[in-house]
C-alpha cells in the first residue's frame, strides 16, 4: 500500500539547517548590538518554542537585561534575520541523505509531496531552491508554512491545514518528521510519522513514531535503524514505506 502523499517538515528533516538558523539569530543579535548570543546548548533548549518570533518572544521573557530594546521589535528582528538565513542558504545547502532520492521516486510513482513547517516560507523557498533548484518548490503540491495556522506545532493545527488542501485522509498520507514537536503535530492529525533525528534532536522522545531513523538511507551508506519499523530495509523507498504501513 503506497501512500497518496508525503509530507515533510523542513527544518532538520529535509536539511540539517539549525546551525545556520542560530548563525542567522546570533548575526542580527550582533548587528542590532543586542547582548546576546545562541551556543548550541541554548538553542537546543529554545528548539522546544515552534517559530521564530515566538522563539525570540519566549527568551525574551527570561532576560533581565536588553529586552526592553527589543520587545516590540520581535516581528523586525525576525525579518532581518529570515533574510540574513536566506543569504547563508544560498551560498549552499545540502539535503539530508536519501531526501532528494525518495522525493524524485515519489514523483515518478504520483506520490503527492506537500510541506507542513512552523518555518516561514521564504526559509523553505531559499533552501529548496539552494538545493533543488529554482523550479523545486513546484515539487511540493501544499506548503504549510509560517502564519497559515495560529497555533504551531506541537498542536496538530498545520497538518490538518495540509491535509485539508490535498483532500486526502490522514490514513493515506505519511509524515517525515525529526523532533518531539514534530511528532505529537503529525500524530495529533492522525498521520503515521517517520522520524529521521537530527543533530538537535537526537534523544529526543518519539513514542508514536512509526520509525526512528539516523536518515532516509543512499545506496552507498544505508540509514541506522533505532527503533520501530525499518529494521530489515537498507533505504526508505516507496515499497519500504507501503509495507512498513500495510503492517502497522
Amino acid at each position: 500500500m503506497l501512500p497518496s502523499a508525503m509530507i515533510f517538515d523542513v527544518d532538520g528533516t529535509l536539511s540539517e539547517t539549525e546551525e545556520l538558523h542560530r548563525q542567522a539569530f546570533n548575526e542580527i543579535f550582533a548587528a542590532e548590538k543586542l547582548p546576546w548570543h545562541w551556543d548550541a546548548a541554548d538553542y537546543r533548549r529554545l528548539l522546544d518554542v515552534a517559530g521564530g518570533k515566538e522563539r525570540i518572544a519566549h527568551f525574551l521573557a527570561a532576560q533581565p537585561e536588553g529586552a526592553d530594546r527589543a520587545v516590540g521589535r520581535i516581528a523586525e528582528l525576525h525579518a532581518a534575520k529570515t533574510a540574513r538565513y536566506s543569504a547563508l542558504i544560498a551560498a549552499g545547502a545540502a539535503l539530508r541523505p536519501g531526501v532528494e532520492r525518495l522525493i524524485r521516486e515519489a514523483k515518478a510513482a504520483g506520490v503527492r509531496l506537500a510541506i507542513a513547517t512552523t518555518t516561514s516560507l521564504p526559509n523553505v523557498e531559499a533552501l529548496l531552491g539552494a538545493s533543488l533548484g529554482r523550479e523545486a518548490i513546484a515539487l511540493f503540491e501544499v506548503i504549510g508554512a509560517g502564519d497559515v495556522v495560529p497555533a504551531k506545532k506541537p498542536a496538530p493545527d498545520i497538518y490538518q491545514y495540509v491535509l485539508e488542501r490535498l483532500a486526502l485522509p490522514a490514513s493515506a498520507c505519511v509524515a517525515f518528521e525529526d523532533s518531539t514537536n514534530g511528532v505529537r503535530a503529525a500524530r495529533g492529525a492522525g498521520l503515521a510519522t517517520i522520524v529521521t533525528q537530527g543533530m538537535y534532536t537526537e534523544g529526543d522522545d518519539f513514542a508514536g513514531a512509526l520509525a526512528v531513523l539516523s536518515d532516509l538511507g543512499e545506496p552507498d551508506a544505508p540509514y541506522r535503524h533505532l527503533a520501530g519499523a525499518g529494521a530489515g530495509d537498507r533505504l526508505v523507498t516507496l515499497d519500504a514505506l507501503g509495507r512498513w504501513l500495510e503492517a502497522a
